[in-house]
């Protein structure tokens, strides 16, 4: 952006950051909670367990699915929540900066949506607090996360990206619930590395994925007349005795009709994947590791957890993604029950053999499903 300044001299200023990222990752640091992991034995002990027990996971979850990840060995790296903050924050930057210079960037944009200076500063403000207040919440919950978000080009990142486990949620859930170590980190990483497997395997994976996570992005209106809509859709909600938003949450408020349509196609993909996750998870736990019964209960009730918890992720969306381990499992399970494992492949086949959620949802969808995508296979 250029401006003239008082003596008449040419300025060259950066656009105002549509989040204030500082103040994001200031807030969800200081939200996150405060533990001890650092000075216990596991801060010593579990980086080096971690990384043989997720070596050992690829050669199962490899053999188990027959997919072979195309980036070698899994990086495993254990970090703290602060470590976790920070990585989220570098991949959310990643994703939404470009959309935040179509908006601040435009000469035209602005002239078509005026706001005032202040405005755009508060609404930056806010949003970090609301993303910092989110990443906090979320730091104290997370186990494990296998970071696509960031790109694959960037400085330093190993081929295929790393896997993460945040070691002090990992410790506290052991000592709570008494959890074999050995086994409850195995099962973790036979999960984590199932994501790693699914985008390091499948070609067209990764692309896609992304692709649909910028269409969405990229579509977003920052029209104030949109954020009026939305709140006055609440405030109707709530004279109707409804609840103040959906399932989507405020995104499926504020977002338009197309925008919708890429949410629905995002929505049946990461059914799927987080389901396929669980399903390898569950199906090479029963034989691998002891207590997984135990510890599939201990963690699918912690995921239904209510109160403050079960609001927070239904403002922001998410309470969908619990149900998304449920019903994509149910549906992948019930496809090898019928078909055998192997009936899985057509999933990887192409973005076109993708269940919708319509097949994911209705009883008779995993057979359809199959049908459909082994005449597309031998037409």
């Amino acid at each position: 952006m250029t401006t003239t300044g008082a003596l008449g001299l040419v300025e060259e200023r950066e656009p105002a950051a549509a989040i204030d990222w500082e103040l994001a990752a200031r807030v969800a640091v200081l939200t996150s909670g405060s533990t001890d992991y650092a000075r216990t034995s596991n801060a010593v002990t579990m980086p080096g367990e971690l990384r043989v027990l997720t070596a050992r996971a690829q050669a199962l979850v490899e053999d188990f699915t027959g997919l072979t990840s195309a980036a070698g060995p899994a990086t495993a790296e254990v970090i703290d929540r602060p470590r976790w903050i920070r990585a989220n924050i570098a991949g959310f930057r990643h994703l939404l900066e470009p959309m935040a210079e179509k908006i601040t960037a435009s000469e035209e944009a602005r002239a078509q949506r005026p706001m005032p200076g202040w405005a755009k500063s508060m609404g930056s403000k806010i949003l970090g607090l609301e993303l910092g207040a989110l990443l906090g919440f979320l730091s104290q919950r997370v186990l494990g996360q296998y970071d696509l978000l960031l790109p694959e080009e960037a400085a330093g990142s190993p081929p295929g990206g790393v896997v993460y486990y945040v070691g002090p949620n990992i410790a506290v859930l052991e000592a709570r619930h008494g959890f074999q170590p050995s086994d409850f980190r195995l099962w973790i990483a036979l999960h984590e590395v199932t994501h790693r497997t699914q985008f390091t395997a499948v070609p067209w994976l990764r692309s896609h994925f992304l692709g649909l996570v910028d269409e969405s992005i990229g579509g977003m209106d920052p029209d104030p007349r949109r954020i009026v809509d939305g709140l006055a859709e609440i405030v109707a909600r709530v004279r109707r005795g409804e609840s103040a938003v959906g399932e989507e949450g405020l995104v499926g408020i504020f977002a338009g009709e197309e925008q919708r349509r890429t949410f629905e196609r995002v929505q049946s993909l990461m059914t799927v994947l987080e389901g396929h996750g669980n399903y390898v998870m569950d199906a090479l736990g029963a034989e691998h590791v002891a207590g997984q019964a135990y510890m599939s209960r201990v963690l699918s009730q912690r995921r239904q957890r209510g109160g403050f918890a079960q609001l927070v992720l239904r403002l922001l969306g998410m309470e969908m993604k619990a149900r998304q381990y449920e019903e994509g499992q149910r549906f992948l399970t019930a496809v090898c029950e019928a078909h055998g494992p192997r009936a899985l492949d057509g999933v990887w086949a192409g973005p076109e053999n993708l269940p919708s959620l319509t097949e994911i949802r209705n009883a008779e969808g995993p057979d359809a499903w199959y049908r459909r995508v082994t005449a597309g296979l031998h037409g």
